[in-house]
């Protein structure tokens, strides 16, 4: 089976088209092992681009819900808050640490986009509220975000069936009764699974855990550790991090800026040539990473990275503001879909993603 060539964005990720991922998955391999791959070049993230017409719709959609989310009043967002989990459900503002500190510059409304309620036992409700508690949503009737929850969920579902299309970036994982482990592939495994093995497809979509989470980074105009100087610290907007997830999918982000005569904001490029999402190559390089408004793209996590005994490894990645006269006045939206599997699932011989993932919580989260 002859692999078609590997194309790249602008930028230097790779990408591959939605209709080649539908039709001919199986000559990808030299793309998908280059995007995920171990060589110093690659960047843990793929692009998907030529996706349904109406994938774009629903993402504009959401990401301008985001912006008039976080016009709401400060009394008015913290209705649709829940610190029993960690903030993990519905509206959290500076409750997350960054950077050694409690984030500000960015708002995040998280839910399942799949399951409202999960039904699971108790115990697990309990041990672990920030994947197993109940979705919450605005009022249907909340002035400015009417819609919110069936765009939201939308645009999930959709995420979540785009990756259910990328069994291509499947890892195979095996495990006997003692569970022992090892992994068969280091690599993707382009082929079909057998029954007898756990894949990447079967373990996203028999989860309960999928967690989305839709974000809000406002202007910094008012923060003190912005410089808005091209000599700012790359991770100013978001500090360099890893997600914990096995992969997450991410929209192109939309840049809002408000205008003083108008109840609807502007749709702006970027507020500077070096504002957005940065990307450390497996050889260490920093390299910016701009997604196509009519792409998806998808990175690996670090829950993969010790599925696959670090074979695969997480994406480090943040963002910046970027030096511009305008930025204080522009906002950035964006979509975040983390595909992880059940709490109970392990990962390796010695911890399970619901132990793995609470380790995580307790670095970013103050008890």
């Amino acid at each position: 089976m002859s692999s078609k060539s590997i194309t790249f964005t602008p930028e230097g990720a790779v990408c591959i088209s939605y209709p080649d991922l539908i039709s001919s998955p199986l000559e990808l391999q030299a793309s998908i092992e280059k995007a995920f791959g171990s060589d110093p070049s690659s960047l843990g993230i793929i692009v998907v681009t030529g996706l349904p017409p109406v994938y774009a719709e629903l993402r504009e959609r959401l990401l301008k819900l985001a912006y008039y989310f976080s016009e709401l009043d400060d009394t008015t967002r913290e209705k649709y808050t829940d610190a029993s989990s960690r903030y993990s459900f519905g509206w959290s503002h500076g409750k997350e640490i960054m950077n050694g500190k409690p984030d500000f510059l960015k708002g995040s409304f998280y839910a399942n986009p799949v399951i409202d309620a999960p039904s699971v036992f108790e115990q697990y409700r309990t041990s672990y509220p920030e994947y197993y508690g109940n979705n919450i949503w605005p009022d249907p009737e909340e002035l400015g975000v009417e819609g919110f929850e069936q765009a939201f969920k939308n645009l999930g579902q959709i995420g979540c069936e785009l990756a259910a299309a990328c069994q291509p970036f499947g890892i195979e994982f095996s495990f006997d009764t003692s569970c022992s482990y090892h992994s068969r592939r280091s690599h993707s495994a382009l082929k079909q699974f057998s029954n007898s093995n756990i894949s990447l497809p079967t373990l996203i979509s028999t989860s309960e855990t999928t967690k989305a989470r839709l974000l809000h980074y406002f202007p910094p105009s008012n923060d003190a550790s912005v410089s808005h100087t091209e000599d700012e610290a790359v991770d100013s907007w978001c500090g360099f991090h890893l997600d914990h997830s096995l992969l997450t999918g991410l929209c192109s982000a939309m840049y809002l800026e408000k205008t003083d005569s108008a109840t609807e904001p502007n749709v702006v490029p970027s507020p500077s040539p070096s504002s957005g999402l940065y990307i450390r190559t497996r050889g260490g390089d920093l390299t910016k990473v701009s997604i196509p408004v009519d792409s998806l793209a998808f990175q690996t996590g670090e829950a993969l990275e010790v599925a696959t005994g670090r074979k695969l490894r997480a994406t480090p990645h943040c963002v910046r503001v970027g030096g511009s006269p305008g930025v204080g006045k522009v906002s950035r939206e964006t979509f975040a879909l983390f595909m992880q599997p059940n709490v109970d699932q392990q990962l390796s011989p010695d911890i399970t993603f619901g132990q793995f993932s609470k380790r995580v919580f307790e670095e970013h989260y103050s008890t």
